[in-house]
């Protein structure tokens, strides 16, 4: 315990402050979803200071995307030393490191934890839902620079390949991008932990058995999690209508631990690293390209993000990259570094419209 007696107590300097909002959509993309998730999702949308004192004015705006476990709530969580969402970008902007920003916090949590922000027909439509609904929704009901040039996206983990993978295919809706510590390399960073899900699965005696004990446990071991985070990439990656059980196809002999080649080469195509020739040419139309990663990253996600980057520099695409000396958890600091950039590439500029900034 502290006492503070007659020391003075040092207190946080005022700035002003943003205001968070929650928008609900009531999504036509994921009703009645393979999972029995919620159709209805609410969006926290964090609108800067003096959003509400311009009516003329209009703001970029940024989406963000969670990693596995997470959902756009989660980036409002108040912790020991480290600031939510929501604060750090009236810092930033009181600071002058950044300008004023609307930023989207999307809720795409499945039942098995995460959707990777694709479209499934073992967990649902979530890439529809984002693009097609949360984007066009946000555009009608907050005053937005509606246009690609003024939009971006970034997140962490599976937030970080979510944010990529729209970046190289939807150059039409993104002009910014900002993955940290984002999925790719799959032999890396998926391959150790499939003999995880193996292990549980032998444990429970079979994968329907492992599920309900995950669903039951009042606390979900890092075994049960490491397990279920392959479960669900591979319900995001090698679904399969009619597959027994979920609709699910492993990469893997669930009994001897073989790799099925077949169902693996389908994880593949959803890696980054195999997708950078073909979207090139959208890669080339963003304004900005970050990508970071930890040196100590626990899934070896560094090494993906070192050959990916080599494969920008070969293909001549603009990017940024940056290393840091810290593992795979509690890096939302790095947000320091990628917000300013964002802002800097998708400001609007002086002279054609009312605009915020």
């Amino acid at each position: 315990m502290s006492s503070t007696g007659s020391r003075k107590v040092r207190r946080r300097a005022t700035h002003p402050r943003g205001t968070v909002v929650v928008t609900t959509i009531e999504s036509r993309a994921l009703r009645n979803n393979p999972l029995g998730d919620p159709a209805v999702r609410h969006i926290p949308v964090y609108l800067p200071p003096g959003y509400e004192d311009d009516d003329a004015a209009r703001y970029p705006v940024l989406y963000a995307l969670t990693g596995f476990t997470g959902s756009g709530r989660m980036l409002l969580n108040v912790s020991a030393w480290a600031e939510p969402l929501n604060e750090r970008l009236d810092r930033l902007q009181a600071d002058r490191a950044m300008g004023a920003m609307i930023v989207v916090m999307p809720d795409c949590f499945t039942r098995w934890g995460g959707s990777q922000y694709i479209n499934s027909s073992a967990t649902g439509r979530y890439e529809d839902h984002l693009l097609r609904e949360v984007v066009p929704h946000i555009d009608s009901e907050f005053r937005t620079l509606a246009e690609a040039r003024h939009r971006g996206v970034f997140g962490k983990s599976s937030g970080g390949y979510g944010a990529l993978i729209h970046g190289m295919r939807h150059p039409e809706l993104f002009a910014g991008v900002a993955c940290h510590s984002g999925d790719m390399g799959f032999e890396l960073c998926y391959g150790p932990d499939l003999p995880k899900l193996l292990r549980q699965v032998e444990k429970h005696g079979g994968v329907e058995r492992f599920v309900r004990a995950f669903e039951a446990a009042p606390r979900k071991s890092h075994a049960l999690v490491e397990a279920m985070n392959i479960l669900a990439m591979a319900a995001c990656y090698s679904p399969k209508r009619g597959k027994r059980p979920f609709g699910i196809e492993f990469p893997i002999d669930l009994r001897t631990g073989e790799i099925n080649a077949r169902v693996w080469r389908t994880w593949l195509r959803h890696d980054p690293l195999r997708r950078v020739a073909r979207y090139a040419a959208n890669l080339r139309r963003l304004r900005l390209l970050y990508v970071d990663c930890g040196t100590r990253d626990e899934f070896n996600l560094h090494l993906g993000a070192r050959q990916l980057v080599e494969k920008l520099r070969r293909l001549r695409i603009r990017h940024v990259h940056e290393e840091f000396d810290d593992g795979h958890m509690s890096v939302s600091y790095r947000y320091d570094h990628s917000l300013p950039r964002l802002w800097s590439a998708l400001r609007p500029r002086a002279g054609k419209r009312r605009q915020a900034g």
